[in-house]
């Protein structure tokens, strides 16, 4: 059965290239979110099998957004996606329940083995 990816990255080209990589290899894009405020909300309204989430975002940034995502529901499945350089917000990010991340700029074969390894 496909699995259910909802996508937040406040960068539409980072959006489409995670989605083309995914969708390639057999996975369902339910919604994605440019921000942490639409993150939430979208996973509220999609219930998706797997989130994967910028670390950096205007208006709540995706370690807020997991943790409030976390809150409502604390099954949720997240990856934390971040630029290189941000050690400190990665290890956060896995504190507050992140499954792992995945470092900018994207090499597919890392996309697809965090996201086997999260969803199957």
């Amino acid at each position: 059965m496909a699995k259910n990816i909802l996508i937040c990255d406040d960068a539409a080209f980072m959006r489409m290239m995670i989605k083309d990589i995914l969708t390639k290899n057999g996975y369902v894009i339910v919604g994605e979110a440019e921000n942490g405020l639409k993150a939430v909300e979208k996973y509220n309204e999609c219930k998706p099998d797997l989130v994967l989430m910028d670390i950096t975002m205007p208006e709540m940034d995706g370690i807020q957004a997991l943790k409030k995502i976390k809150e409502t529901d604390p099954g949720a499945m997240v990856i934390m996606c971040s630029a290189m350089g941000q050690q400190a917000m990665v290890i956060e990010s896995i504190q507050s329940g992140a499954k792992d991340f995945i470092v900018k700029p994207f090499q597919a074969d890392r996309v697809l083995e965090a996201v086997k390894k999260v969803v199957g």
